[in-house]
């Protein structure tokens, strides 16, 4: 199993990390290799990503599924391959600290099957990077909701 987790410190309460990650629509197109996504209700939807590994462009496509949610704090998902055989799990946490909130990404994934021996390395290598890249990609796009949001009231 590959794991990654990152933590990111954000300028803003934690009503407005709330108000963004509860929302599928909106932090799909943050998660790295993005290529499009399919709402399919507001606890399901398919995700597909398109990457290159050493020269090779490969399109995977998965099943995210909302298993918990607490507001304002913590989101839990599973993941499941529909075009290659890996499972997944994540979850989403945000704490209010002096102002601020600290919010942090947390992304498991197992390659399973016969092509699970060749895919665990390159999992172990991405899984920890697409953790960091998409919570530093949500916390940007937080920002500018948040004060865009200002901005209209």
């Amino acid at each position: 199993m590959a794991t990654g987790t990152h933590t990111v410190e954000i300028p803003v309460d934690v009503q407005a990390v709330w108000d963004y990650v509860s929302d599928l629509e909106k932090w799909a197109t943050s998660v790295p290799a993005y290529k499009e996504h399919e709402i399919i209700n507001d606890k399901q939807s398919i995700w597909t990503f398109e990457g290159r590994v050493k020269g090779l462009k490969k399109t995977i496509q998965a099943q995210v599924d909302i298993t918990e949610s607490n507001e304002p704090s913590n989101i839990k998902f599973e993941l499941k391959g529909l075009s290659d055989n890996f499972t997944g799990s994540g979850h989403f946490t945000a704490e209010e600290v002096n102002g601020k909130t600290s919010m942090t990404c947390t992304v498991n994934v197992r390659a399973g099957g016969l092509s699970g021996a060749v895919l665990t390395p390159i999992i172990k290598w991405a899984v920890p990077k697409a953790a960091s890249r998409l919570t530093d990609s949500i916390a940007r796009k937080i920002v500018v909701f948040s004060s865009f949001s200002k901005v209209e009231s």
